[in-house]
């Protein structure tokens, strides 16, 4: 799975801005493990929580200074923004190193049977399956109603 598809999995049931570029985002997070990608989501849904709230608020205050009620049909931040991604990328972080991952392909390398049989993938067996049977009286019988 690419970068790209590992954002839009992690924000599948947020709404995000059309103008949310995932393969820009992409190249930022170059070597970000799955947990990385996945804080930096949380955080900028989190970012576009907060400002509803504001939102909200402030909304609010309005309406009670105006001894009136205020009728809002819309969210006031409906979408996770280009501003709320960069204050996510703020602080975002690779959690997982360069000399991290080369211990780790060395260590799949000596103990993954994958790769200890040299392929470096796994190669699927090959199966003799036997012939379909032709249509038999059980199958008749299993269409039969069990309860007459």
């Amino acid at each position: 799975m690419c970068i790209r598809d590992r954002f839009k999995a992690s924000l599948r049931k947020s709404p995000v801005a059309k103008n949310v570029n995932f393969d820009f985002l992409a190249s930022l997070t170059e070597g970000f493990s799955g947990a990385d990608l996945n804080e930096v989501c949380q955080i900028a849904a989190k970012a576009a929580v907060r400002e509803a709230i504001d939102a909200e608020e402030k909304r609010k205050a309005l309406a009670k200074e105006a001894e009136e009620a205020m009728e809002v049909d819309e969210d006031p931040v409906p979408v996770i923004t280009r501003e709320h991604f960069e204050e996510a990328m703020s602080t975002a972080r690779r959690s997982v190193t360069n000399i991290d991952l080369n211990k780790f392909s060395e260590f799949s390398k000596k103990f993954d049977p994958a790769y200890a049989r040299g392929g470096g993938s796994v190669k699927t067996k090959k199966l003799n399956w036997p012939e379909e049977p032709k249509s038999s009286k059980m199958e008749k019988d299993d269409e039969a109603d069990i309860y007459s």
